[in-house]
């Protein structure tokens, strides 16, 4: 598919961005989770300067992706594991 051109507004700013035709739903979901979080950080605490919010907004989504990463490679730990009990039973089985 091919690129368009879309406007992103982030804490008051608009970024005009290039995207493929199937990324721009997901960038829009995106910048609306980062205004989401910011105006949450706003309401809960008396920060006020917006490159502060970013920055506590960044933090929380970059937190969340390393948590995610973290949890992915164990519970692939744990599937590789039984993979390998599974064909090990199996090997057992078929060498009766």
């Amino acid at each position: 598919m091919g690129e368009i051109s879309i406007k992103i507004n982030i804490a008051d700013r608009v970024y005009p961005l290039k995207v493929n035709m199937e990324e721009e739903e997901i960038i829009r979901r995106a910048a609306k989770l980062i205004n989401d979080r910011i105006k949450e950080y706003q309401e809960n605490y008396a920060v006020r300067d917006k490159q502060d919010l970013l920055s506590m907004a960044v933090l929380h989504y970059a937190t969340s992706s390393l948590k995610a990463e973290q949890k992915v490679a164990v519970e692939d730990t744990d599937v590789a594991d039984r993979v390998y009990q599974l064909d090990q039973m199996l090997s057992e089985f078929f060498s009766k």
